[in-house]
C-alpha cells in the first residue's frame, strides 16, 4: 500500500485530495494545525490507515520532529503533496502588513521547502517518490493588490520546475497544480473573517471545488511510472484568467 503525505489536510483541497487518494488505496499522513478536524477525517476515512500529525509548515523544527515520529508504516512516503499555503490581505503594495507579508512568504515557499526537504530523504533512498506542489494561476497571473500572494506562488512554480530537474537523477517525479477560482476557506482567511466580503467573491458564477483539484490531483499520482502530468492549469469554466470571470 502507497503512502500519500498531505499537508493542509484540515480543509478545502487538502481535505478532498485525502479522501480521493483513501479512494484509491493510499494509507495517508495527514496533517495540518486544527487536530480536532483532522481526527474527523480520520474517522470518515475509517477503513484507510491515518497517521495524523499537527504542526504548522512555517515552524521548520516542528516540521523536521514530526517527520522523524512517522512510525514504521508511514515513513516511507511515496507521494507528498505541499498543499498548505495561505493569503493575507488585499492591499497595493504601499499600503500592505509586513505581517502578512511573512505569513504568506513563510507558509507558501519556505513552508514548503520545509517539508520537502524533511520528506526527501527517505524518497532518494528508495529512488522513487512524486511530489505535487499547490500553486495558483496567481503564480504565472500578476493582479492590482496581489503583490506578495502572486510572488508566493510564483515561487512555487519556480521551485516546482527546479525541483524537477534536482531530482531527476533519484527518478522522483515532481509537478504542480495550479487552480483558479476553488471555494474554500480562502478568502475567508484573505479577509481575515469577513465572511460577507469572501462570499462576493464566489456570487454570479460556479467555482470549482475543492474536490475537482482533488480529481486532478488522483489522476496524477495514479498514472503509470514513466508519466509525469507536470503541470496543470485549472480554471471552472466560467474563468478565462486570474481576474477575469464571467458573472451571470
Amino acid at each position: 500500500m502507497q503512502t500519500a503525505f498531505i499537508t493542509g489536510a484540515s480543509s478545502g483541497i487538502g481535505r478532498a485530495t485525502a479522501v480521493a487518494l483513501a479512494k484509491s488505496g493510499f494509507q495517508l499522513v495527514v496533517t495540518g494545525r486544527r487536530r480536532e478536524r483532522l481526527e474527523e477525517l480520520a474517522l470518515e476515512l475509517s477503513g484507510t490507515p491515518v497517521h495524523i500529525l499537527t504542526f504548522d509548515v512555517r515552524d521548520r523544527t516542528a516540521v523536521e520532529e514530526a517527520v522523524a515520529s512517522l512510525p514504521t508504516q508511514f515513513a516511507a512516503v511515496d507521494v507528498l503533496i505541499n498543499n498548505a499555503g495561505n493569503a493575507h490581505g488585499l492591499a497595493p503594495v504601499q499600503d500592505g502588513d509586513p505581517a502578512d507579508w511573512d505569513a504568506m512568504l513563510d507558509g507558501n515557499v519556505k513552508g514548503l521547502l520545509y517539508v520537502s526537504r524533511a520528506v526527501l530523504p527517505a524518497m532518494t533512498r528508495r529512488q522513487v517518490g512524486h511530489i505535487i506542489n499547490i500553486g495558483s494561476v496567481a503564480g504565472s497571473e500578476a493582479y492590482a493588490n496581489g503583490n506578495v500572494y502572486c510572488a508566493s506562488k510564483a515561487a512555487v512554480s519556480m521551485l516546482t520546475k527546479t525541483m524537477r530537474l534536482d531530482l531527476l537523477p533519484h527518478n522522483i517525479r515532481v509537478a504542480e497544480v495550479n487552480p483558479g477560482a476553488v471555494e474554500t476557506e480562502f478568502s475567508n482567511v484573505r479577509f481575515k473573517g469577513d465572511e460577507a466580503r469572501a462570499e462576493q467573491v464566489y456570487n454570479g458564477f460556479e467555482p470549482l471545488r475543492p474536490e475537482d483539484v482533488a480529481d486532478v490531483i488522483q489522476f496524477m499520482v495514479t498514472r503509470p511510472p514513466h508519466v509525469n502530468v507536470a503541470e496543470v492549469l485549472l480554471f471552472p469554466t466560467a474563468q478565462g484568467a486570474a481576474t477575469t470571470i464571467r458573472k451571470q
